[in-house]
């Protein structure tokens, strides 16, 4: 699994949004399309992507959610497929 091939397409339509390079839309103060902002833990302590390691990443956390804690959330009107799940953990 390739991030500029596989990832990114996917992230840049469910997740930059909120999550990206323009700061004053960005939630959290969680950036996801830098790996350096995103593999290091937020203030809260929080590690977005921990490679080598899915499960500790907390955005399969998010993505597996099944409960108000899903991302993306359903006000984003974005919704992941199984497949493309698979593949974020996979990657």
């Amino acid at each position: 699994v390739s991030f500029n091939r596989d990832i990114r397409p996917i992230m840049s339509d469910t997740c930059f949004h909120c999550h990206g390079p323009d700061k004053n839309s960005r939630m959290a103060g969680l950036r996801l399309d830098i790996r350096d902002e995103a593999t290091k833990p937020t203030p809260r302590g929080v590690t977005p992507i921990v490679p080598g390691d899915p499960e500790k990443s907390a955005i399969i956390q998010r993505i597996f959610a099944t409960n108000a804690r899903v991302m993306p959330p359903a006000s984003a009107h974005k919704e992941l497929t199984a497949k493309q799940k698979d593949m974020i953990r996979q990657w």
